[in-house]
């Protein structure tokens, strides 16, 4: 089982414990951090990496460690999709998966020695969900999640749809929006709000803890884990983007892939594609800013993955909800970051309200 782990400095060495009894016994373990227990963090930071990770899928499900638990379990609850159970005894661990589903144990480690919380976490993995009256519940949890949540998700999917709706991003989203904006203009919004969204984008990226000299003492900061990421804009228009992301993660790989979409059947067409010989190792993220039938955006990551991607998330700048059904249809594991989704698609596939075409926009073509 593929288990995403966290804790706060408090729950560290509790969750180092957890991490060798579920290597001992088999599990495959993505820690989200904290790297040390000698330096004071927050833990909603690493305790809402895990629950995102579970929500999303690439977790089958989660165990977060704090002093008592309580602020962990409170953060992971605010997740859309995770059902964090707090258990203190084997028998609130059963319980929690029998009739509760629970998808992320939260331990406290002051109030649990190392012994007891083994055979809570042993118990809760063992523990298969009962269903029948108890699904029906949980379906009622997630029916208010839907009716509630500000993030758009497609209705049978499993990759997420995430909207980026900061006030920056909204802000220069209208500016972009406006067809008098001229083609330089346009451009340099694309590169921000491409580079805004990266902060959302880049937030399960894991860290490690490092000792370094300031001027004036030593002490322990955190820098990203060597995590390889690639870039792979659709051509033409994702090149707009690119250069926004790589302002902040400037050591990501750029591979490209050509698509276009035929006018007529309005199925997209493949000419080129070009990417890092390590590909398979790498987070890659698609980059196309019209997610509007969906099929060109479909077609790359299909393209991606015959020739060995794997991890993908797929980032545009609008969205329409005909384009983001047929893409978790084909694609249910992948993610979708937008700036905004749109009304519908017009009879010639283009999104409405919308922008024009992204493409003529940045280059000054028609």
């Amino acid at each position: 089982m593929k288990i995403a782990t966290a804790s706060d400095h408090a729950g560290y060495r509790l969750k180092e414990d957890i991490k060798r009894l579920l290597a001992g016994e088999g599990h495959e373990i993505l820690d989200y951090g904290t790297a040390s227990g000698e330096v004071s963090v927050d833990y909603p930071d690493w305790g809402f990496r895990a629950a995102d990770a579970v929500a999303s899928h690439k977790a089958e499900r989660g165990i977060l460690v704090c002093g008592t638990g309580i602020g962990m379990s409170i953060a992971a609850n605010k997740v859309r999709g995770i059902r964090a159970a707090l258990c203190h005894d084997h028998f609130t661990a059963v319980m929690s998966r029998r009739h509760n589903d629970a998808n992320i144990l939260v331990l406290g480690a002051r109030v649990l020695g190392s012994d007891v919380a083994s055979d809570i976490v042993r118990a809760w993995l063992a523990e298969p969900f009962e269903g029948g009256r108890h699904s029906f519940r949980i379906d009622k949890i997630s029916a208010y999640e839907d009716e509630t949540s500000s993030t758009h998700e497609a209705a049978a999917a499993g990759g997420r749809t995430v909207v980026i709706d900061h006030p920056l991003v909204r802000h220069k989203l209208g500016l972009m929006r406006n067809k008098e904006t001229s083609s330089k203009d346009f451009r340099d919004l694309v590169q921000e709000v491409a580079g805004l969204m990266v902060y959302e984008i880049t937030r399960h990226l894991p860290l490690e803890e490092v000792e370094i000299e300031t001027p004036v003492a030593t002490t322990s900061v955190f820098t990203l884990s060597g995590k390889k990421l690639a870039i792979v804009p659709v051509l033409r228009a994702g090149l707009g983007m690119v250069e926004g992301i790589l302002k902040l993660v400037p050591n990501a790989k750029v591979g490209h892939i050509g698509l276009y979409r035929d006018p007529k059947t309005l199925k997209p067409v493949d000419y080129y594609c070009k990417l890092p010989a390590d590909i398979s190792e790498r987070d890659i993220f698609v980059v196309d800013p019209m997610l509007a039938t969906g099929g060109s955006a479909a077609a790359a990551v299909s393209h991606i993955r015959e020739r060995g991607g794997k991890r993908m998330s797929l980032v545009s700048l609008l969205a329409a909800p005909e384009g983001i059904a047929r893409f978790h249809q084909e694609h249910p594991d992948v993610d979708i970051y937008v700036a905004a989704v749109d009304s519908n698609l017009d009879d010639h596939g283009y999104i409405v309200p919308g922008l024009g075409d992204a493409g003529d926009r940045l280059f000054g073509t028609k």
